[in-house]
């Protein structure tokens, strides 16, 4: 028999809702496009025909509506590992618990959740302006060092090879994507392995004042090959969200918009506008 869940664990507000997304059942479509930046959401909703439910709540900015015939979900989530475990763990509830009864239902529901965000490549040959498709996220946080869960042979080889690499204390977790997904959403993108780092300018190698305890972390990451296996760009959430995806049974994948290339320096002026258009890409896609 399945345990009761209690209050304190998974803490619901006054109107039945879930805490932080303040989301009820209801108001989620089973595809969910997630996005960091709050701004970005309206972005995307603005391509809906129409929009049936609209909240905010701290960075969780929510809109529910319809993209030719297909119910779907807008939600951003903020920057990093540490949301993507609060926007999982709750999306996950809202599908898979009764939250009057506070028992898993027995029948699990997968959902499909995209994320579309911006990125930094690692490599001279995607420049800035691509978009790229992260079959792999690996995570230099330690989010699953709270987890357990399990790895293939070749997540396992890369993460002890970024380890030995960065000479660091932990070993970074390596994560497949959704491959129905990639199948889905990846026709005509760049296909690579996404590092997941846990800040924006000293674990990705930036100095400002400070001096990054591995400033040549790029130079590092890039020339990893395990079995072909490559490094190809930096972000801050993909990894978490395939090591959620695959804890709590979920499809995930992670579009990338390059707005910049850290080996040639280069920022892209039309940063919005590549941003833009993997939107449209995404929404036809889900579409079709």
């Amino acid at each position: 028999m399945s345990k009761r869940i209690p209050e304190s664990e998974l803490i619901i507000n006054p109107d039945g809702s879930i805490y932080h997304l303040n989301l009820k059942p209801e108001h989620l479509a089973s595809t969910i496009i997630a996005v960091g930046d709050p701004e970005r959401v309206a972005k995307i909703s603005k391509y809906f025909d129409s929009i049936e439910f609209e909240i905010t709540k701290r960075e969780f900015v929510t809109h529910t509506g319809y993209y030719q015939g297909k119910r779907i979900t807008v939600i951003s989530t903020g920057m990093g590992t540490d949301n993507i475990e609060i926007f999982m763990t709750e999306l996950d509830a809202l599908v898979n618990i009764d939250l009057e009864t506070r028992l898993p239902k027995e029948k699990h529901t997968s959902l499909d959740i995209i994320r579309i965000g911006t990125s930094g490549s690692m490599r001279q040959e995607i420049p800035a302006g691509s978009m790229l498709a992260s079959a792999y996220g690996v995570g230099l946080d330690t989010l699953m060092t709270f987890y357990t869960t399990s790895y293939t042979s070749l997540e396992k080889q890369v993460g002890k090879a970024i380890q030995e690499s960065l000479q660091i204390g932990f070993t970074p977790y390596c994560i497949q994507g959704s491959d129905k997904l990639l199948k889905l959403l990846g026709e005509g993108l760049i296909i690579g392995n996404t590092a997941t780092c846990p800040g924006f300018f000293g674990p990705q190698g930036r100095e400002v004042r400070l001096k990054p305890a591995i400033p040549d972390i790029i130079e590092k990451l890039s020339t990893i090959n395990v079995d072909g296996f490559q490094m190809t760009n930096f972000e801050m959430e993909t990894a978490g969200y395939y090591a959620m995806g695959r804890l709590l049974g979920h499809e995930v994948l992670s579009l990338n918009a390059i707005v910049a290339n850290r080996v040639t320096q280069e920022f892209a002026s039309n940063s919005y506008e590549i941003v833009d258009e993997l939107i449209q890409h995404t929404l036809k896609k889900i579409a079709e």
